[in-house]
């Protein structure tokens, strides 16, 4: 016993030694920011010339922004799909949108086969909640609640009003709290900055233990709702559409903004992995603006796949960079995962790459050798600098996308043998892909055609194709 002294000193400097470790095992929290039908040009970190989103922007200059940011599909039920599963929605039949009215969309929703993020996070201890669109299914045993959510606030539905209906609406787009419709609407609300509240409150109620939020706001979608006093704010915006997709962006943003005050008010900003993405390019009808990207909503152009993406975790990833190769909203699920201490490595069919190492720089290389599109008649695929487009009835479409990201030049016939290859790694990813659980109306398949022709140019010309 006389010489135990030393037993305390060893156990103090054990102590001291792994006090940073203990430190990097807390487990961050998550806060995923979905916006919906916004253009890749209507935020100040994308470039937006009319009107300024300072918080949002605050996500990318205090994190990595990803210029080359994709969704797995340009419409929103198929793209929530495959964020929400890390999988190509096309594996599990879900390709086409679920379109109110229809028998389908009373029945049918994101498989219930499939795990979401929710569903692994909530296993790794995460408390979790959805909070506004969830356009996943509105049937039993699709709600939020089913899927990995301990709470939902929102509406099941693809959109809403953004005022009180005077009336309960149908088909999905009443409000919910958790599993129970709240009936008569609160007179004077905005929808926005009803789901901002929620997201605040939430974070105060779950600042002591990991948390997963999920906001899925359903601005800039239609209908074009918008806050008065936020319209006269952007006065000199003549056209009155873009005005109100203004109003209703910056609702958006103090949304946004309180978001990121809340984390800070807590102190836990360090620690909480902050993800901004929008749901697919900016819509035909919503004066939504998608900068020098051709096409739009709807269409595999870049215009319809490429999106505002960002990540801001200060206590991992650096502030101010910008990360240039191909990266998915498939790829959140894992990094997701992987931030939280889970191991996805051997999961089945995970089409996603964590890319946490990748944004912090401590991963060279690109996350993708290839990202796949299918959607009805038209499928893509990205291969490095290279985009080809090929839809049923067309001529096949090949771009460089470092020399033409306005996709002008078809240089299809000038590289035969790079438009075979990749047709054949197209064709190879077809083969996996299983049956559209539900179809794909007639006029939507015959806009897909004409939408890629080449001689369809111009913002005026896409509209006209939705």
């Amino acid at each position: 016993m006389k010489h135990a002294w030393w037993i305390p000193i060893l156990l103090l400097l054990a102590g001291c030694q792994g006090a940073p470790h203990a430190a990097e095992d807390v487990k961050p929290n998550i806060v995923l920011i979905l916006t919906d039908d916004a253009g890749y040009a209507d935020f100040g970190f994308t470039g937006c010339p009319d009107f300024t989103t300072p918080n949002i922007d605050r996500i990318a200059t205090e994190g990595v922004t990803c210029t080359d940011g994709y969704v797995t599909a340009s419409v929103c039920c198929p793209s929530r799909a495959g964020l929400m599963t890390g999988r190509y929605q096309q594996r599990f039949g879900h390709e086409v949108n679920l379109l109110a009215g229809t028998p389908q969309y009373a029945t049918q929703g994101l498989p219930q086969e499939e795990t979401t993020v929710a569903d692994r996070l909530h296993e790794l201890g995460y408390a979790t909640c959805a909070l506004g669109k969830w356009h996943l299914g509105v049937a039993e045993g699709y709600h939020p609640m089913d899927r990995g959510f301990d709470e939902y606030y929102g509406c099941l539905a693809g959109s809403r009003s953004y005022w009180p209906y005077e009336e309960p609406p149908k088909h999905g787009k009443g409000l919910m709290r958790n599993r129970e419709p709240l009936g008569k609407e609160a007179e004077g609300t905005y929808f926005t900055d009803l789901l901002t509240d929620e997201a605040v409150d939430f974070i105060d109620r779950h600042a002591e233990e990991p948390f997963f939020l999920f906001v899925s706001y359903t601005a800039v979608h239609t209908p074009m709702h918008a806050r008065e006093d936020l319209l006269e704010q952007h006065a000199e915006i003549e056209s009155e559409r873009r005005r109100k997709l203004a109003a209703m962006t910056t609702s958006l943003d103090d949304g946004v903004g309180r978001i990121l005050d809340a984390l800070h008010e807590q102190g836990i900003d360090e620690n909480t992995l902050v993800i901004f993405v929008n749901d697919n390019g900016g819509a035909t009808n919503n004066a939504s603006d998608n900068g020098i990207y051709r096409g739009m909503k709807g269409s595999k152009w870049e215009g319809g796949i490429r999106i505002p993406y960002a990540f801001r975790w200060p206590a991992r990833l650096p502030a101010g960079v910008r990360f240039e190769h191909p990266v998915s909203t498939l790829d959140i699920l894992p990094t997701a995962v992987s931030a939280a201490g889970g191991d996805i490595r051997f999961q089945d069919a995970i089409d996603g790459v964590d890319l946490e190492p990748y944004l912090a720089g401590d991963e060279t290389g690109v996350p993708h050798d290839r990202l796949f599109w299918r959607r009805s008649v038209a499928s893509a695929t990205r291969e490095g600098d290279w985009k080809l487009i090929k839809v049923k009835g067309n001529p096949v479409l090949l771009f460089n996308l470092a020399d033409d990201p306005s996709e002008t030049n078809n240089l299809a016939e000038v590289y035969p043998d790079r438009v075979a290859s990749m047709s054949a790694h197209l064709e190879t990813w077809d083969a996996q892909l299983a049956e559209p659980r539900w179809g794909h109306a007639k006029r939507y398949r015959e806009y897909q055609v004409l939408k890629h022709r080449m001689e369809v140019e111009g913002r005026e010309a896409e509209r006209k194709l939705p």
